[in-house]
């Protein structure tokens, strides 16, 4: 049976608050939704389905909880909203949570079950977070002609747009 590596076993942690242990851990992460053959949300970005995450965290123990300070890395894909080509890149999260006991009254933090805690959420909450909803390939991307579908990135096509009926009468003050 395979572990989770995003399970971090804080017993030890605990006994002394004030303590700080430094985690590097690495898996995938599973984010919900459809996708295509490529693992790419027609919509919007995504981390491929076999890339890792990687947490970089260090962890510093205090009475009733556990701080977590670091960054998180992921890999995404997608497809860019103006010319369609896809497009990649790579997630850089700074990430700073608090882990706490019991019953969990506060949105703010994440729970410790047996002595461990679960990187897992807080690894795919930074991701969701931080992907791109509408990537583009670049910022001066000039997208598809509405007219004939040609790349306007790479020559311009020379399709005139059609006239708006319900300006025509402001055409005349040109």
């Amino acid at each position: 049976m395979a572990t989770d590596p995003f399970i971090v076993h804080v017993a030890r942690l605990r006994r002394n608050p004030g303590s700080t242990l430094h985690e590097v851990r690495r898996g995938p992460v599973v984010l919900a939704g459809p996708l295509d053959g490529l693992g790419i949300d027609p919509g919007r970005s995504v981390v491929p389905l076999e890339a890792e995450a990687e947490c970089d965290i260090t962890l510093r123990a205090f009475n009733g909880g556990i701080d977590a300070m670091g960054t998180v890395r992921a890999p995404w894909v997608g497809i860019c909203r103006r010319c369609t080509v896809p497009v990649s890149g790579e997630l850089q999260i700074a990430v700073s949570e608090r882990f706490g006991d019991g019953p969990i009254a506060e949105d703010d933090l994440y729970p410790i079950t047996d002595d461990a805690i679960d990187l897992g959420p807080l690894v795919r909450d930074a991701i969701v977070l931080e992907l791109p909803m509408a990537p583009l390939c670049r910022d001066d991307c000039r997208g598809l002609c509405p007219q004939c579908g040609a790349d306007r990135n790479e020559s311009e096509c020379g399709c005139v747009a059609p006239v708006d009926p319900r300006w025509a009468n402001l055409d005349v003050l040109r």
